[in-house]
């Protein structure tokens, strides 16, 4: 399975309460059980008016089917292709180091 971002426009977003959330949870939960094949909800992050989403699947067509299915607007969907943080800079250091030694 491929790891797909997806954004997501929801006005008052910031001001969901964990009960709301839950309910978007639920619905979610519901719609992946839906599809019938291979998904994954990673998980979500909440930032002003947007819901920043992690999940995996075969493809960007099945991301936006499961939106459909929940009834969650998905404005953007892409693929992510890499990964990286604080540790890739020394992690290179490393693989250099060994290969040299």
């Amino acid at each position: 399975m491929k790891l797909f971002l997806i954004e997501r426009e929801v006005q008052g977003a910031s001001e969901l309460t964990h009960e709301q959330l839950a309910e978007i949870s639920r619905t979610s939960n519901a719609a992946v059980e839906s599809l019938g094949v291979q998904y994954n909800w990673v998980r979500s992050y909440v930032a002003g008016d947007k819901i920043y989403c992690l999940h995996e699947a075969s493809d960007a067509e099945t991301i936006r089917e499961h939106a459909r299915r929940g009834g969650f607007s998905c404005e953007v969907v892409a693929e992510v292709v890499a990964e990286f943080g604080p540790h890739t800079a020394t992690e290179l250091e490393s693989e250099r180091a060994g290969a040299t030694a």
